[in-house]
């Protein structure tokens, strides 16, 4: 661990740390960390920063300005990688605790209900909202599932969909908006939905979208486009076939919902066909949360290079069940961990995200090492980045030399949390929200002690409050549920 070649003087240099470098190979050490101008880390290593690094010794530095850089002292704090959240709906930032007792078919149908309300303006501010959320929880990176221009509703009964209206392209262009004004690092997901319109239309409205990722989110931020997959709703094969081709004309890789619940088994089973017939299952695709598959299932989705993305908390609140995390290991399946929806993990908090992963797999498997704390902290950060595919893994997911600075600053002792015997036991299993003192984002601090420093941040809440009340009330006559404050 040395300077990078073209290291300059750091706008920031941390220093007193613990830092869990989440890269292969490579053990926790307690060290300083140095950042550049351009957001990316310039050099970390054990013990001091060599001499010249700071313009004065860093025992002496403490806290405070340096030149043009900052030095932060973190006086024995955990340095991480920024979270990542690789499967994620993040307009849902409003809708926590809606439907407390209902399964997957019955929490999606009042929450369609609910958003077949919104304009392109709501869902701005919705999106806005859950991301500078996700940032004050430590999440820096997320695959983002927008919400479609469809509005409609599906029946898993009959394994139909009733249509309400299509919505303008800008309701999607306004959620891609959201992240970027956030400055969360995002892949935005897309759906085709070339069932509900004129197919060719269809496509032209996708690659629209996909034209306005690539020129309006900044390359920094712009983790790239994908399909939204969505044949667990559809009605005929042709869909997979229409996601195939997204993916083949755009050279993007695809997720979809599968296999999620135990409700409607069969005919979600029935569909993996589709998909393996069309020839979707290849590297770059990936199974949002991949719970219920047949042995058959899984195998040849390893063998074809396919992966899957796993959400404990949201899979424990709808219960929907536990997926089998050490056979996917086993097969060589790339994993990644999401934080699903605000609305079914009601805290988006990637360390109880992780404590409920590696909990429920231990009591499922009866066996207290089947995931153990470096392994769940690695599926959360760079696991999830390799899954999201091999340019995202090269920017973000570990703390090493020339990947952007996206990191965190835990501190074990605020509150207290006693001491430290096993330094990824302890971040991963007794560390939590209350302990996450700074997030950096590129090297540029946007959250501090639970506050977010983002100018318009007060205002995306007072937004979501009013919003999601008007929402409400122009979507009652189709909604059986009610607000309470």
């Amino acid at each position: 661990m040395t300077d990078a070649p073209r290291a300059s003087a750091p706008a920031l240099t941390i220093v007193n740390a613990v830092i869990l470098p989440m890269a292969d190979g490579v053990d926790w050490f307690r060290g300083w960390l140095s950042v550049g101008d351009d957001g990316r880390i310039s050099g970390m290593g054990e013990g001091h920063p060599p001499a010249g690094r700071a313009a004065t010794p860093w025992a002496e530095a403490g806290e405070g300005l340096i030149g043009s850089g900052e030095v932060f002292d973190a006086k024995g704090a955990f340095v991480a990688p920024g979270f990542i959240s690789a499967h994620s709906h993040i307009f849902t930032s409003g809708m926590r605790g809606m439907t407390p007792g209902d399964e997957l078919y019955g929490w999606v149908g009042e929450q369609s209900t609910f958003i077949s309300g919104a304009d392109a303006d709501d869902i701005y501010w919705f999106t806005l909202h859950g991301c500078l959320d996700f940032l004050g929880n430590g999440v820096t990176s997320a695959y983002n599932f927008t919400d479609s221009r469809v509005v409609g509703k599906y029946d898993a009964e009959t394994d139909t969909r009733e249509i309400f209206a299509i919505r303008p392209e800008d309701y999607l262009h306004r959620q891609v908006d959201a992240a970027r004004d956030a400055g969360l690092r995002t892949m935005n997901a897309i759906r085709l939905d070339s069932e509900f319109q004129p197919v060719e239309g269809a496509f032209e409205v996708f690659a629209r979208a996909v034209a306005y990722v690539d020129t309006t989110v900044p390359p920094d931020l712009n983790l790239g486009a994908s399909v939204f997959g969505a044949v667990q709703w559809s009605a005929t094969e042709q869909a997979a076939r229409d996601e195939v081709r997204a993916m083949d004309e755009h050279r993007i890789g695809n997720q979809a919902h599968f296999l999620e619940t135990a409700e409607a088994l069969d005919q979600q089973r029935e569909k993996f066909r589709w998909y393996a017939d069309a020839g979707a299952l290849r590297p770059g695709f990936l199974f949002g949360h991949f719970v219920h598959p047949d042995a058959q299932m899984s195998q040849v989705a390893a063998e074809r290079g396919a992966g899957m993305v796993w959400q404990p908390t949201s899979n424990g609140r709808l219960g929907s069940g536990v997926a089998d995390i050490p056979r996917y290991r086993e097969l060589g399946m790339p994993i990644g961990v999401g934080l699903d929806d605000q609305s079914c993990t009601d805290v988006s908090d990637p360390f109880q995200n992780m404590r409920i992963g590696a909990y429920t797999q231990r009591a499922v498997h009866q066996d207290a090492s089947v995931v153990m704390p470096r392994e769940m902290i690695r599926l959360h950060t760079l696991g999830s980045a390799e899954a999201m595919g091999p340019s995202v893994a090269a920017d973000v997911g570990s703390l090493e030399i020339g990947k952007f600075a996206d990191l965190l600053v835990v501190d074990p002792a605020a509150p207290d949390t006693g001491p430290v015997w096993d330094v990824y036991a302890h971040y991963a299993f007794a560390c939590g929200l209350r302990n996450l003192k700074r997030v950096y984002v590129g090297g540029a601090l946007v959250s501090q002690n639970g506050e977010s420093t983002h100018p318009r941040a007060a205002e995306a809440s007072r937004e979501l409050h009013a919003r999601v009340r008007e929402v409400a009330r122009r979507s009652a006559e189709r909604s059986t549920s009610r607000l309470a404050w």
